[in-house]
C-alpha cells in the first residue's frame, strides 16, 4: 500500500509541471497582442525612424498561411513540409524467464520494442496574411503537426538494410536473442500552404522583421494548426484535467503512504 501510494505521489508532482507548463502555456495566449504583417512593418518603420532598427521586440500572434520556396522533404513519406519528426521502431519477442506467484521458474514469450532512429528537421519559411508576409524562423517553437504516417512492415530487411523513402539504415548482425517481429515506420509533418496560428516574439532584427522565439521569460513561442479559440479551449481543458489529477494522485497517495506506515 504504501509502495502504490509513493508511486501516485511521483505521478503527482509529475502532473504538477505538466499543469504549470500548460498554464504558463495559456497565459503567453492571452498575453500576446493580435496584429497583422502590415501593422507590424508599419510600427516597425515608425519606430527605426525614431530610435533606429534593431532595438524594437514585441510579443504577438496571428494567422496566415505557410510559404516556402524551398522546403524540407521529410525522410518517410517524402512530403514538402517545413518541420518533421520521424521514429523507425523495431518490435520483437524475446523469452523470458521468471518466478511465478508459487515461486516456480516459468518461461514465457515477451513482446518488446526498441527505437532505432529519431529525427526531427526544421527549416525557416514566411508566414503570408492577407496584407504581406514575415519571415519565421521557428528554433524552440512549440510545433503541432499532422501524423502522415504510422505503418507497420513484417518484412525482414534484405542484407541486411533497413529503407523506407528516404531513410535507410545498416542493421547489426549481433544475435540478441530476440525474434524480430516488424518494423513501425511514424512520421509527422508541418506541411506548406498550411494555415496557422503563431505566437511569437518579433523583431526588427537586421532591419528586417522576422518571428522568432521570445527573449522574455515565461513567454511561449508556439506555432499551431488550430485557430486561436481552439487552441486556447484545448490548452484550458488540458490545464483543468491536469489540475484535477494532480490534485487526486497526491491525495490518494498521501493517504495511502499514511495508511501503510500506521499499518506497518
Amino acid at each position: 500500500m504504501k509502495i502504490i501510494g509513493i508511486i501516485l505521489i511521483v505521478i503527482g508532482i509529475i502532473l504538477f509541471f505538466v499543469y504549470s507548463n500548460l498554464k504558463r502555456k495559456l497565459a503567453s495566449l492571452r498575453q500576446a497582442r493580435p496584429a497583422s504583417i502590415a501593422e507590424l512593418n508599419h510600427l516597425a518603420s515608425e519606430i527605426a525612424l525614431e530610435m533606429g532598427s534593431g532595438s524594437w521586440r514585441d510579443y504577438v500572434k496571428l494567422r496566415g498561411t505557410i510559404q516556402c520556396d524551398q522546403p524540407l522533404i521529410s525522410e518517410l513519406k517524402q512530403m514538402p513540409c517545413v518541420h518533421y519528426n520521424m521514429t523507425v521502431v523495431r518490435e520483437y519477442e524475446e523469452q523470458v524467464t521468471e518466478r511465478d506467484s508459487d515461486d516456480k521458474v516459468v518461461t514465457k514469450t515477451q513482446r518488446g520494442s526498441e527505437t532505432l532512429s529519431q529525427n526531427r528537421e526544421s527549416v525557416p519559411f514566411f508566414l503570408q496574411d492577407d496584407t504581406g508576409e514575415i519571415w519565421v524562423e521557428p528554433e524552440g517553437a512549440q510545433i503541432e503537426t499532422v501524423r502522415v504516417l504510422d505503418e507497420f512492415s513484417p518484412e525482414q530487411p534484405s542484407g541486411g538494410q533497413l529503407s523506407f523513402g528516404g531513410f535507410s539504415l545498416s542493421l547489426s548482425s549481433a544475435e540478441t536473442g530476440r525474434q524480430t517481429i516488424g518494423y513501425r515506420y511514424q512520421e509527422s509533418v508541418l506541411p506548406v500552404q498550411r494555415q496557422v496560428f503563431v505566437v511569437a516574439q518579433v523583431s526588427d532584427f537586421n532591419q528586417s522583421l522576422i518571428l522568432e522565439n521570445p527573449t522574455t521569460k515565461g513567454q511561449r513561442f508556439v506555432i499551431s494548426l488550430k485557430s486561436e479559440e481552439a487552441l486556447a479551449q484545448t490548452t484550458q481543458t488540458s490545464v483543468t484535467y491536469a489540475f484535477y489529477g494532480m490534485i487526486s494522485t497526491l491525495v490518494v497517495g498521501g493517504l495511502l503512504v499514511i495508511f501503510g506506515l500506521l499499518s506497518a
